[in-house]
Protein backbone atom coordinates (compact mmCIF):
# COMPACT_ATOMS: atom_id res chain seq x y z
CA UNK A 1 0.00 0.00 0.00
CA UNK A 2 2.84 2.39 0.89
CA UNK A 3 4.52 1.67 -2.45
CA UNK A 4 1.32 2.44 -4.36
CA UNK A 5 0.95 5.70 -2.45
CA UNK A 6 4.51 6.62 -3.34
CA UNK A 7 3.94 5.88 -7.03
CA UNK A 8 0.70 7.92 -7.02
CA UNK A 9 2.46 10.85 -5.35
CA UNK A 10 5.27 10.67 -7.91
CA UNK A 11 2.77 10.72 -10.79
CA UNK A 12 1.01 13.75 -9.35
CA UNK A 13 4.35 15.53 -8.91
CA UNK A 14 5.46 14.73 -12.46
CA UNK A 15 2.11 15.83 -13.87
CA UNK A 16 2.53 19.19 -12.17
CA UNK A 17 6.00 19.50 -13.67
CA UNK A 18 4.60 18.72 -17.13
CA UNK A 19 2.49 21.88 -17.01
CA UNK A 20 0.35 23.11 -19.87
CA UNK A 21 1.09 22.44 -23.52
CA UNK A 22 1.12 25.46 -25.80
CA UNK A 23 -1.13 26.02 -28.82
CA UNK A 24 -0.25 27.74 -32.11
CA UNK A 25 -3.08 29.74 -33.74
CA UNK A 26 -1.04 31.28 -36.54
CA UNK A 27 0.84 29.97 -39.59
CA UNK A 28 3.20 27.03 -39.17
CA UNK A 29 6.87 27.04 -40.23
CA UNK A 30 7.60 25.91 -43.80
CA UNK A 31 3.94 25.70 -44.86
CA UNK A 32 3.40 24.89 -48.56
CA UNK A 33 3.55 28.04 -50.64
CA UNK A 34 0.86 26.83 -53.03
CA UNK A 35 -1.66 25.94 -50.29
CA UNK A 36 -4.98 27.77 -49.93
CA UNK A 37 -6.06 29.04 -46.51
CA UNK A 38 -9.12 30.74 -45.07
CA UNK A 39 -10.16 31.88 -41.60
CA UNK A 40 -13.27 30.07 -40.34
CA UNK A 41 -14.52 29.42 -36.80
CA UNK A 42 -11.48 31.28 -35.39
CA UNK A 43 -9.13 28.85 -37.15
CA UNK A 44 -6.78 29.29 -40.08
CA UNK A 45 -7.82 26.37 -42.28
CA UNK A 46 -6.01 24.85 -45.23
CA UNK A 47 -8.35 23.53 -47.92
CA UNK A 48 -8.73 22.53 -51.57
CA UNK A 49 -11.81 23.14 -53.72
CA UNK A 50 -11.72 21.52 -57.16
CA UNK A 51 -14.07 20.15 -59.80
CA UNK A 52 -17.68 20.80 -60.69
CA UNK A 53 -20.90 18.98 -59.91
CA UNK A 54 -22.62 17.76 -56.75
CA UNK A 55 -20.48 18.71 -53.73
CA UNK A 56 -18.58 16.20 -51.63
CA UNK A 57 -16.44 17.07 -48.62
CA UNK A 58 -13.52 14.87 -47.54
CA UNK A 59 -12.58 14.60 -43.84
CA UNK A 60 -9.26 13.01 -42.84
CA UNK A 61 -8.41 10.97 -39.73
CA UNK A 62 -6.38 11.57 -36.59
CA UNK A 63 -2.77 12.80 -37.00
CA UNK A 64 -3.39 13.04 -40.77
CA UNK A 65 -4.30 15.73 -43.31
CA UNK A 66 -6.11 16.24 -46.58
CA UNK A 67 -3.09 14.56 -48.23
CA UNK A 68 -4.79 11.28 -47.25
CA UNK A 69 -7.16 11.86 -50.16
CA UNK A 70 -4.53 12.53 -52.84
CA UNK A 71 -5.40 9.37 -54.84
CA UNK A 72 -9.15 9.98 -54.48
CA UNK A 73 -9.59 13.68 -55.27
CA UNK A 74 -8.76 13.56 -59.03
CA UNK A 75 -11.21 10.69 -59.60
CA UNK A 76 -14.07 12.30 -57.71
CA UNK A 77 -13.39 15.71 -59.30
CA UNK A 78 -14.36 14.29 -62.68
CA UNK A 79 -18.02 14.38 -61.62
CA UNK A 80 -18.11 16.32 -58.34
CA UNK A 81 -17.08 19.51 -56.69
CA UNK A 82 -14.57 18.20 -54.15
CA UNK A 83 -13.71 20.12 -51.00
CA UNK A 84 -11.08 18.76 -48.61
CA UNK A 85 -9.55 20.41 -45.56
CA UNK A 86 -7.05 20.01 -42.78
CA UNK A 87 -9.10 19.90 -39.58
CA UNK A 88 -8.24 22.23 -36.71
CA UNK A 89 -4.97 21.12 -35.15
CA UNK A 90 -3.94 18.87 -38.04
CA UNK A 91 -1.99 19.16 -41.27
CA UNK A 92 -1.23 22.82 -42.01
CA UNK A 93 -4.29 24.29 -40.30
CA UNK A 94 -3.91 26.36 -37.14
CA UNK A 95 -3.70 24.97 -33.63
CA UNK A 96 -5.62 27.57 -31.55
CA UNK A 97 -6.69 26.93 -27.99
CA UNK A 98 -10.26 25.64 -27.73
CA UNK A 99 -12.63 22.75 -28.38
CA UNK A 100 -11.28 19.90 -30.54
CA UNK A 101 -14.19 17.48 -30.12
CA UNK A 102 -15.88 15.89 -33.14
CA UNK A 103 -18.79 18.28 -32.56
CA UNK A 104 -16.50 21.31 -32.78
CA UNK A 105 -14.70 19.93 -35.83
CA UNK A 106 -18.08 19.31 -37.50
CA UNK A 107 -18.99 22.95 -36.94
CA UNK A 108 -15.64 23.93 -38.47
CA UNK A 109 -16.43 21.90 -41.60
CA UNK A 110 -19.89 23.43 -41.84
CA UNK A 111 -18.39 26.91 -41.49
CA UNK A 112 -15.99 26.20 -44.36
CA UNK A 113 -18.83 24.87 -46.51
CA UNK A 114 -20.92 27.95 -45.71
CA UNK A 115 -18.06 30.19 -46.80
CA UNK A 116 -17.67 28.21 -50.02
CA UNK A 117 -21.40 28.54 -50.74
CA UNK A 118 -22.25 24.85 -50.26
CA UNK A 119 -25.67 24.00 -48.83
CA UNK A 120 -26.09 20.22 -49.16
CA UNK A 121 -23.18 17.82 -49.55
CA UNK A 122 -22.06 14.22 -49.46
CA UNK A 123 -19.53 13.53 -46.70
CA UNK A 124 -16.58 11.14 -46.99
CA UNK A 125 -14.39 10.50 -43.94
CA UNK A 126 -11.61 8.27 -42.64
CA UNK A 127 -10.98 6.83 -39.16
CA UNK A 128 -11.43 9.51 -36.44
CA UNK A 129 -12.77 11.83 -39.15
CA UNK A 130 -15.76 9.49 -39.33
CA UNK A 131 -16.85 10.72 -35.90
CA UNK A 132 -16.79 14.25 -37.34
CA UNK A 133 -18.85 13.12 -40.33
CA UNK A 134 -21.45 11.47 -38.11
CA UNK A 135 -21.65 14.63 -36.01
CA UNK A 136 -22.27 16.59 -39.19
CA UNK A 137 -25.21 14.31 -39.94
CA UNK A 138 -26.53 14.51 -36.37
CA UNK A 139 -26.31 18.31 -36.16
CA UNK A 140 -27.56 19.20 -39.65
CA UNK A 141 -29.18 16.10 -41.18
CA UNK A 142 -31.03 18.13 -43.80
CA UNK A 143 -27.70 19.19 -45.32
CA UNK A 144 -26.10 15.72 -45.62
CA UNK A 145 -27.01 13.78 -48.77
CA UNK A 146 -25.02 10.58 -48.17
CA UNK A 147 -22.04 9.38 -46.16
CA UNK A 148 -19.03 7.18 -46.89
CA UNK A 149 -16.76 6.11 -44.03
CA UNK A 150 -13.38 4.39 -44.30
CA UNK A 151 -12.42 2.26 -41.25
CA UNK A 152 -14.40 4.41 -38.83
CA UNK A 153 -13.20 5.27 -35.31
CA UNK A 154 -16.47 6.18 -33.60
CA UNK A 155 -17.02 4.00 -30.49
CA UNK A 156 -15.86 4.34 -26.90
CA UNK A 157 -14.80 0.68 -27.03
CA UNK A 158 -12.20 1.56 -29.67
CA UNK A 159 -10.30 3.96 -27.43
CA UNK A 160 -6.95 2.63 -26.16
CA UNK A 161 -6.12 2.99 -22.48
CA UNK A 162 -3.57 5.68 -23.39
CA UNK A 163 -6.40 7.89 -24.67
CA UNK A 164 -8.59 7.21 -21.64
CA UNK A 165 -5.79 7.99 -19.17
CA UNK A 166 -4.96 11.17 -21.13
CA UNK A 167 -8.32 12.64 -20.15
CA UNK A 168 -6.97 13.36 -16.66
CA UNK A 169 -5.65 16.87 -16.20
CA UNK A 170 -1.87 16.93 -15.82
CA UNK A 171 -1.56 13.20 -16.46
CA UNK A 172 -2.45 13.67 -20.14
CA UNK A 173 0.13 16.42 -20.54
CA UNK A 174 2.77 14.24 -18.94
CA UNK A 175 1.93 11.21 -21.05
CA UNK A 176 2.02 13.22 -24.26
CA UNK A 177 5.35 14.82 -23.40
CA UNK A 178 6.92 11.45 -22.58
CA UNK A 179 5.42 9.14 -25.19
CA UNK A 180 3.36 10.78 -27.94
CA UNK A 181 6.18 11.44 -30.40
CA UNK A 182 8.03 8.19 -29.74
CA UNK A 183 8.70 5.83 -32.67
CA UNK A 184 6.19 7.05 -35.28
CA UNK A 185 7.39 4.30 -37.63
CA UNK A 186 5.85 1.65 -35.34
CA UNK A 187 2.49 3.43 -35.27
CA UNK A 188 2.49 3.83 -39.05
CA UNK A 189 3.41 0.17 -39.58
CA UNK A 190 0.43 -0.89 -37.47
CA UNK A 191 -1.89 0.84 -39.94
CA UNK A 192 -0.75 -1.07 -43.04
CA UNK A 193 -1.07 -4.69 -44.12
CA UNK A 194 1.58 -4.18 -46.83
CA UNK A 195 4.65 -2.77 -45.08
CA UNK A 196 6.00 -1.37 -48.35
CA UNK A 197 3.76 1.62 -47.68
CA UNK A 198 5.81 2.42 -44.57
CA UNK A 199 8.44 4.47 -46.40
CA UNK A 200 11.16 6.58 -44.85
CA UNK A 201 9.64 9.67 -46.50
CA UNK A 202 6.30 8.97 -44.80
CA UNK A 203 7.96 8.46 -41.43
CA UNK A 204 9.98 11.66 -41.75
CA UNK A 205 6.94 13.67 -42.85
CA UNK A 206 4.95 12.32 -39.89
CA UNK A 207 7.76 13.20 -37.49
CA UNK A 208 8.01 16.72 -38.96
CA UNK A 209 4.28 17.36 -38.56
CA UNK A 210 4.27 16.02 -34.99
CA UNK A 211 7.00 18.50 -34.13
CA UNK A 212 5.13 21.51 -35.47
CA UNK A 213 4.36 24.09 -32.75
CA UNK A 214 1.02 23.56 -31.05
CA UNK A 215 0.58 20.02 -32.36
CA UNK A 216 0.93 18.17 -29.07
CA UNK A 217 -1.56 20.46 -27.33
CA UNK A 218 -4.05 20.21 -30.20
CA UNK A 219 -3.84 16.43 -30.43
CA UNK A 220 -4.28 16.02 -26.69
CA UNK A 221 -7.35 18.25 -26.88
CA UNK A 222 -8.67 16.10 -29.73
CA UNK A 223 -8.08 12.92 -27.69
CA UNK A 224 -9.94 14.43 -24.75
CA UNK A 225 -12.82 15.32 -27.06
CA UNK A 226 -13.45 11.68 -28.00
CA UNK A 227 -16.37 11.14 -25.62
CA UNK A 228 -18.14 8.62 -27.82
CA UNK A 229 -20.01 7.07 -24.91
CA UNK A 230 -22.12 10.24 -24.86
CA UNK A 231 -23.19 10.07 -28.49
CA UNK A 232 -22.82 6.58 -30.01
CA UNK A 233 -26.39 5.52 -29.18
CA UNK A 234 -27.59 8.31 -31.51
CA UNK A 235 -25.98 6.74 -34.58
CA UNK A 236 -29.12 4.68 -35.03
CA UNK A 237 -31.01 7.87 -35.93
CA UNK A 238 -28.81 8.60 -38.98
CA UNK A 239 -30.88 7.45 -41.95
CA UNK A 240 -28.84 8.77 -44.90
CA UNK A 241 -27.38 6.18 -47.27
CA UNK A 242 -24.01 5.08 -45.87
CA UNK A 243 -21.18 3.13 -47.46
CA UNK A 244 -18.63 1.63 -45.07
CA UNK A 245 -15.28 0.81 -46.71
CA UNK A 246 -13.10 -1.43 -44.52
CA UNK A 247 -9.73 -3.13 -44.65
CA UNK A 248 -10.16 -6.76 -43.62
CA UNK A 249 -6.79 -6.82 -41.85
CA UNK A 250 -7.16 -3.45 -40.13
CA UNK A 251 -5.57 -3.62 -36.65
CA UNK A 252 -6.45 -0.02 -35.74
CA UNK A 253 -10.20 -0.20 -36.28
CA UNK A 254 -11.02 -3.87 -36.56
CA UNK A 255 -13.60 -5.30 -38.91
CA UNK A 256 -15.74 -6.20 -35.91
CA UNK A 257 -16.35 -2.48 -35.43
CA UNK A 258 -17.32 -2.12 -39.06
CA UNK A 259 -19.88 -4.86 -38.68
CA UNK A 260 -21.23 -3.20 -35.55
CA UNK A 261 -21.53 0.17 -37.29
CA UNK A 262 -23.28 -1.47 -40.24
CA UNK A 263 -25.88 -2.77 -37.80
CA UNK A 264 -26.26 0.56 -36.00
CA UNK A 265 -26.72 2.67 -39.13
CA UNK A 266 -30.13 1.77 -40.61
CA UNK A 267 -29.23 2.41 -44.26
CA UNK A 268 -25.63 1.18 -44.44
CA UNK A 269 -23.65 -1.26 -46.58
CA UNK A 270 -20.25 -2.65 -45.57
CA UNK A 271 -17.65 -3.22 -48.29
CA UNK A 272 -14.59 -5.22 -47.16
CA UNK A 273 -11.18 -5.23 -48.88
CA UNK A 274 -8.86 -8.22 -48.40
CA UNK A 275 -5.12 -7.83 -47.81
CA UNK A 276 -5.78 -4.31 -46.61
CA UNK A 277 -5.23 -2.44 -43.36
CA UNK A 278 -6.41 0.96 -42.11
CA UNK A 279 -6.04 2.86 -45.41
CA UNK A 280 -8.15 1.28 -48.17
CA UNK A 281 -7.78 4.44 -50.25
CA UNK A 282 -4.12 3.45 -50.54
CA UNK A 283 -3.84 -0.33 -50.18
CA UNK A 284 -7.06 -1.01 -52.10
CA UNK A 285 -6.89 2.18 -54.11
CA UNK A 286 -8.49 1.03 -57.35
CA UNK A 287 -11.33 -1.02 -55.88
CA UNK A 288 -12.23 1.32 -53.02
CA UNK A 289 -12.15 4.48 -55.15
CA UNK A 290 -14.31 2.79 -57.75
CA UNK A 291 -16.82 1.76 -55.08
CA UNK A 292 -16.81 5.24 -53.57
CA UNK A 293 -17.37 6.94 -56.92
CA UNK A 294 -20.22 4.58 -57.77
CA UNK A 295 -21.84 5.18 -54.38
CA UNK A 296 -21.61 8.96 -54.71
CA UNK A 297 -23.16 8.81 -58.16
CA UNK A 298 -26.13 6.76 -56.94
CA UNK A 299 -29.54 8.13 -56.07
CA UNK A 300 -31.72 6.75 -53.29
CA UNK A 301 -30.45 4.15 -50.82
CA UNK A 302 -27.05 2.68 -50.17
CA UNK A 303 -27.97 -0.19 -52.47
CA UNK A 304 -28.11 -3.70 -51.05
CA UNK A 305 -27.51 -3.75 -47.31
CA UNK A 306 -25.17 -6.11 -45.52
CA UNK A 307 -21.54 -7.02 -46.04
CA UNK A 308 -19.68 -7.59 -49.28
CA UNK A 309 -16.04 -8.49 -49.84
CA UNK A 310 -14.33 -6.86 -52.78
CA UNK A 311 -12.19 -8.65 -55.32
CA UNK A 312 -8.92 -6.88 -55.97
Amino acid sequence: MKRLSTIAAALVYLSLLAGCLSFQPGPLPDEPQDASFTEVADTRVRFVDVGEGPPVVLVHGFAASLNTWAPVIPVLAENHRVIALDLKGFGWSGRPEGDYSPEAQAELVWSLLDERGVDKTAVVAHSWGSSVALQMALSKPERVERIALYDAWVYAEQLPSFFVWARAGGIGELMFRLFYNERPEDKIALAFYDKRYVTQDLVEHTRKMQQQPGTMAAHLAAVRGQRYEEVQDRYKSIDQPVLLLWGREDKVTTLEMGERLARDLPNARLQVYPRCGHFPMLEAQSASTRDLAEFLNLGGSASSAGRKEANQ
